[in-house]
């Protein structure tokens, strides 16, 4: 199958009250396996690059490795932007063949945030390319940049405002998630969810889910969350298995052994995440 854009398939979601996993990707291995996962599983799935991982091999080497495994797949496969931290690079990724931006103007003011992504809407929706946005901050570290502690939750009449002036097809929004590791059990202000949700229609989207327990994330679902996105697991399960097999047979050489082993990691993950967003089987 060829590569699709997220816009239908999140508004499938939200009708069908499941979510569609988004997985980031820092390799040909990674992307393989969350492919097979989907395909395994018979779920249409998100495959997402951030602007380090790009910086770290460009954007077409991994257009072409994710359409790649799309064509071998019967099932939908995104291949989408995370984090687009510019107009410029929304607009490189969409001349290479992504098939979903998203902008993050979220560390920007509100005026400039909706400028922004009110300008990344016009440029891509005119090919049908859905458009991602955030309002608020996720906190953590995303790729090479430290989110601030400044007030990060989003306003649910701001959501309200931001949505109708960008036209956007979704939103990612702030209710206590982080990215990387957590050191503790987060606290989700779930309520704040439901009440966003009242406030606009188009599918919404968490963000630094990894570390996050499975029965908040369902319950996150049951709230509105249409897309979740998942990136440090699948770092730390890919690692995991490179390290049982240089454990074990330290004397490796042959990439393909130990790749292999982290590939199967991040599959068997992204197996279980798929479940918990409860699109297995949702695939047309």
């Amino acid at each position: 199958m060829s590569l699709v854009t997220s816009k239908q398939l999140l508004l499938d979601a939200q009708k069908g009250a499941y979510a569609i996993g988004a997985f980031n990707v820092e390799n040909m291995e990674m992307v393989q396996a969350v492919a097979e996962a989907a395909e395994e599983l018979h779920s249409p799935v998100i495959i997402q690059t951030t602007p380090g991982t790009i910086k770290y091999a460009y954007l077409e080497y991994f257009y072409a490795n994710v359409k790649t495994a799309a064509k071998k797949c019967s099932v939908p496969v995104v291949l989408h932007l995370d984090h687009g931290n510019s107009f410029a690079l929304a607009m490189r990724a969409l001349r290479v063949g992504y098939t979903s931006i998203m902008i993050d103007g979220s560390h920007e003011s509100m005026e400039t945030n909706i400028a922004l992504s009110k300008a990344v809407v016009a440029a891509c929706h005119p090919s049908g390319i859905s458009v991602e946005a955030e309002l608020g901050k996720v906190g953590g570290k995303e790729d090479d940049w430290e989110r601030g502690e400044e007030n990060p939750y989003t306003d649910p009449q701001d959501a309200k405002v931001f949505v109708e002036a960008t036209n956007v097809d979704s939103l990612a929004i702030a209710i206590g998630t982080a990215h990387g590791i957590y050191s503790g059990i987060p606290k989700l202000d779930l309520e704040r969810l439901s009440q966003i949700r009242k406030m606009i229609t188009v599918p919404l989207v968490l963000h630094g889910t990894s570390g996050i327990p499975d029965e908040t994330v369902k319950e996150c679902i049951s709230r509105g969350i249409c897309k979740v996105n998942y990136a440090t697991d699948l770092r730390i399960a890919f690692s995991k298995g490179i390290h049982e097999i240089l454990h074990k047979y330290p004397e490796t050489i042959d990439p393909k052994k130990y790749n292999a082993q982290g590939r199967e990691e991040v599959k068997q993950y992204v197996m279980s995440k798929i479940k918990v967003c409860k699109s297995d089987g949702k695939a047309k």
